[in-house]
């Protein structure tokens, strides 16, 4: 890869069955709600810290950053749970579940926001709020969709995700750059 920008993200992977039963849920949930995009299962994650367009040597000066966090925090429990749409008012743009995590990710969070601006980037101005990103509305709706509750259950959120995402007119391609394990004590 050549030091061109590349657009890239932070994220928590989640387990492959959990990320299928999701986005077979998902699907069920959302027949008939117009205009709706959703997302590849193999595409939802827990985004923490998004970075946009990237040169590829802030991204390897971000590497043994995340490397070191990683080692600092445990394997986290998370519980997946109501649905909801981005932003609170208007027309949305975004259907997301929402997730409780055990212990809680927001630490985890602020040290990819710290490795972030440590390697160039700027400061995070939205606050932090754990979602799986789900599907994306293409059109604008003049009232917003009545989503279903959904129970989902857990899933174990054990790896920091450095991803390189491209956008493609079919959907956007996930490509991990860089992986690690979580594997500090609780």
């Amino acid at each position: 890869m050549s030091d061109q920008d590349v657009r890239a993200f932070v994220a928590l992977e989640l387990e492959p069955a959990v990320r299928e039963r999701l986005a077979r849920a998902v699907a069920e949930a959302a027949v008939g709600i117009p205009g709706l995009r959703l997302v590849a299962a193999d595409n939802i994650h827990l985004t923490l810290r998004f970075l946009g367009p990237s040169q590829l040597r802030q991204l390897q000066s971000l590497e043994p950053v995340l490397e070191t966090a990683a080692r600092e925090y445990p394997p986290m429990t998370a519980r997946l749970g109501d649905a909801g749409v981005f932003p609170e008012s208007g027309s949305p743009n975004v259907l997301w579940v929402g997730l409780r995590t055990e212990p809680d990710v927001e630490p985890l969070q602020q040290a990819c926001e710290r490795a972030a601006r440590a390697a160039g980037f700027a400061a995070e101005r939205r606050p932090f709020r754990p979602h799986l990103t789900v599907g994306r509305f293409r059109e604008r709706l003049r009232e917003r969709p009545a989503l279903p509750a959904l129970e989902l259950g857990e899933t174990a959120l054990e790896r920091l995700v450095l991803f390189q995402s491209e956008l493609r007119p079919e959907r956007a391609q996930h490509t991990p750059l860089a992986s690690f394990a979580l594997s500090g004590r609780s």
